[in-house]
């Protein structure tokens, strides 16, 4: 593979936005056939880079060669045209079409120039997807209709629609369950296999050594590693180029509770049909309780329900011995319940408003005399919680949409902290966050609980849950097959309880 030429070579790529120099002379080279993996903690560069290799942002200097030559990438069409396709992290799929209007979409089958075959479309596009390995998806079938790892393999359809030669990923893994990220890693090979490049962005270190071939690092807009070999880069290595700083423990140290206060939040008999089987729990001030599971074993539906955003067929929910009413947030949210979900961009927040709106929301109460809002107090009081979490920047003023994952998830926090919250639910807190956020995103949580706040936290990653949680719960198939201390279980025990356990007695 190193002795062919280039597919695609990006040299000294700059770009500025006003008051922000995103890319500062980045070099990138990906050979065909491989997976070039790109590393960078949010902000460093990663979006930029691949939206000028998409044709979406037009470099201030650098050049691009494609097989050898110079191309100018003045739109995403002709990025598409020369072969270069993009599947962002958020697919920007029309849920009103159909599986092959989507695949087709600007580059319609017609016949005499003007008529659309329809018929023709859903042909190619049933070929497609059967090279993808999913047949069973019906190119008739409404998008919005399909699972988020179907929507990912139709927009890898689409990219195949034309001839594409690089694809470029950007947290392909981050929706997708065990099983479903096996079908992904498959895909790539069988693309790798037809020699397909492909540039593979995640935060996910154990899938870089994977499925990768080589790994370029951003930082601060520049590479400040090119073409390190992905399986055998040490973890610490690339962890310290991404941050700067060496990372030598993740996780806070976790406390030794002699005693806790008696249990804020008690769950009894709590269920819902068809999606987990009746559950019992307790939480108690100060405590961390983990839910470890596989996607579909009923962890976030567990959180959502115990918020009230879903009615349970059975059970209840109490906070301080006060039964909550079923299927209530308001009922929750006043009884001191709050809830980070697992899609914080499309359920938590308003993106296009400000910080202090963001963190204020729910607690709006406070600010409006009469008619009026206090929008003095309202900034005062949203800038004291975020400082309070070390959101940066700190300016509470500018839109949330400008932040990083990790401080968008600071906010979300923040809005709870002043919403005076006593039960933190945390669904997936660190989904999309890059290595050095996560580690200050664990110590906010940690502290927190150790403040006297008792947490419920649900995440895909295990060492995660171990690493934070003081009790862990974990789920098969809607059902708790085992209940322990953290310090008790380790990663291969708890990954055969969810693949393997009957539920616990």
């Amino acid at each position: 593979m190193a002795s062919e030429p280039p597919l695609l070579t990006m040299s000294g790529i700059t770009k500025s936005f006003p008051g922000v120099r995103a890319l500062d002379g980045v070099d990138l080279d990906v050979q065909p056939g491989e997976v070039h993996c790109l590393l960078g903690q949010n902000g460093a560069g990663k979006s930029t880079l691949i939206k000028v290799l998409a044709g979406a942002h037009q470099p201030d200097n650098g050049t691009i060669n494609w097989r050898g030559d110079p191309v100018t990438l003045r739109s995403p069409i002709a990025a598409m045209r020369l072969g270069i396709a993009t599947i962002y992290q958020e697919l920007d799929l029309v849920e009103g079409l159909s599986v092959a209007e989507n695949v087709y979409l600007g580059h319609e089958p017609t016949a005499a120039g003007f008529v659309v075959r329809r018929k023709g479309a859903r042909s190619s596009t049933a070929a497609l997807l059967k090279r993808l390995g999913h047949p069973e998806i019906d190119p008739a079938r409404l998008v919005g209709d399909l699972s988020a790892a179907q929507q990912q393999i139709v927009s890898m359809a689409r990219a195949l629609s034309h001839d594409v030669r690089l694809i470029v990923m950007d947290e392909p893994s981050a929706a997708l369950d065990p099983d479903e990220v096996d079908n992904l890693f498959r895909i790539v090979g069988d693309l790798t296999a037809d020699g397909v490049a492909v540039v593979y962005i995640s935060h996910r270190l154990e899938e870089i050594r994977r499925i990768g071939d080589r790994v370029t690092v951003l930082k601060d807009g520049r590479a400040v590693a090119g073409g390190l070999p992905a399986k055998s880069t040490p973890t610490r290595e690339v962890v310290a180029l991404m941050t700067g700083r060496n990372v030598e423990y993740v996780f806070p140290e976790r406390p030794v509770h002699d005693a806790l206060p008696d249990p804020v939040l008690e769950v009894k008999g709590l269920a819902r049909e068809g999606e987990f089987a009746p559950l019992d729990l307790s939480l108690r001030p100060g405590e961390i309780v983990g839910l470890a599971g596989l996607v579909g074993s009923g962890r976030s539906e567990i959180l959502e329900t115990i918020y009230g955003a879903r009615k349970p067929t059975a059970g209840q929910v109490l906070v301080d011995g006060r039964r909550l009413k079923p299927g209530s947030v308001r009922d929750a949210v006043r009884a001191g319940l709050g809830l980070a979900p697992e899609e914080r961009k499309a359920q938590a927040l308003l993106m296009l408003e400000s910080v202090t709106r963001n963190v204020s929301v729910s607690s709006m109460s406070r600010f409006s005399y009469g008619g009026w809002l206090d929008r003095s107090g309202e900034r005062e009081a949203a800038l004291k919680a975020t400082r309070e979490l070390s959101l940066r920047p700190d300016n509470p003023s500018v839109p949330v949409r400008t932040l990083s994952g990790g401080n968008q998830q600071k906010a979300v926090l923040a809005r709870w902290l002043l919403r005076g919250c006593r039960v933190l639910l945390l669904d997936e807190p660190t989904r999309g966050v890059d290595v050095g956020a996560r580690a200050e995103l664990y110590a906010v949580i940690r502290r927190l609980a150790d403040e006297g706040l008792a947490v419920l936290l649900v995440s895909s990653e295990v060492p995660e849950v171990l690493g934070l949680a003081d009790r862990v719960l974990v789920l098969r198939e809607g059902h708790v097959v085992h209940t322990a201390p953290a310090r008790e279980l380790d990663e291969p025990r708890v990954l055969d309880l969810v693949m393997e356990g009957t539920p616990a007695s």
